[in-house]
């Protein structure tokens, strides 16, 4: 569309540093060691998918980083592409994993979302008690606090700080 000369790019390497901040924040050892996440390629795929979808709840509310936003997501189903593909699938099986990884994570989250918005501790726990963990109650409490307090950090953090964007004009 002609629409689009208009629009400014999004820089690439602020959708990268973000993406790896994301996937970095996921890897942390507490959630595994302690919280009991599973330390599994399913359970780093729900820790990743939980990060994204705490930072999508927060760029949401600013219709400016909507362009960042797309991008974002972009990079977490190359990365799901790139991922599924080391790990055998073969070229005909990727689209339908792929497929099923984005259902599962535009689920996670909606609902993630949702419970956020709620404020209630238990309605995020009961989230990820069914997302991320097998059962109740095996640190889905802890993870629960830290993912309030992930998404108050970042509503206090402007959006123009998350994208990359806090030396352009306006």
């Amino acid at each position: 569309m002609i629409f689009n000369l208009f629009r400014k790019p999004v820089a690439p390497h602020a959708v990268d540093e973000a993406y790896r901040s994301i996937v970095a924040q996921s890897r942390q050892p507490v959630f595994y060691a302690e919280w009991g996440v599973p330390d599994t390629v399913t359970g780093r795929f729900d820790m990743v998918s939980v990060h994204l979808a705490a930072m999508l709840h927060r760029l949401r509310q600013d219709p400016k980083a909507a362009a960042f936003t797309q991008a974002l997501v972009d990079t977490f189903f190359l990365d799901m592409d790139r991922s599924v593909r080391e790990l055998g699938v073969s070229d005909i099986g990727v689209p339908r994993k792929v497929k099923t990884m984005g259902n599962l994570f535009y689920g996670l989250a909606d609902s993630l979302g949702a419970a956020l918005d709620s404020g209630d501790a238990a309605e995020v726990e009961t989230v990820l008690a069914r997302n991320v963990y097998a059962e109740a109650g095996a640190g889905s409490a802890q993870l629960a606090a830290y993912l309030i307090g992930e998404s108050k950090r970042l509503a206090a953090t402007p959006a123009a700080t998350l994208t990359g964007q806090q030396g352009a004009a306006a």
